[in-house]
């Protein structure tokens, strides 16, 4: 079985924020490349993220408790954005959406509230 790509792209919005866009299967082999891509943008300074799921296909565990590492790690809001059906029902059943402030169900095409 081969495993998917995680892609990761970033952006730079201002000098404190950024917005980091999602597309294939967060899961074991690739929340490791998510974590890395925010601690260097925190690096970077920029503590407000959006994170844009409209492109992620699949989340396991392993994606929720990267998210869970990323929220615990900043100081600044963390923007949930573009969840589908699947990560909205893991953060929901998991507790995490309350957590991490997940935008409610009507909003999740765009809308967000902050976390952190």
């Amino acid at each position: 079985m081969t495993a998917q790509m995680l892609t990761i792209e970033v952006d730079r919005l201002d000098a404190g924020s950024a917005r980091v866009r999602l597309a294939g299967e967060l899961d074991f082999d690739t929340a490791p490349e998510l974590v890395e891509a925010v601690a260097g943008l925190r690096r970077d300074g920029r503590q407000e993220l959006e994170l844009d799921f409209a492109g992620v296909d699949l989340c396991d565990s392993s994606g929720l408790s990267a998210l869970v590492v990323i929220h615990r790690a900043g100081t600044g809001a963390i923007r949930l954005l573009n969840l589908n059906p699947q990560v909205r029902h893991l953060l929901d059943r998991t507790g995490l959406a309350e957590l991490l402030a997940a935008p409610p169900r009507d909003l999740t095409g765009g809308g967000a509230r902050e976390a952190g």
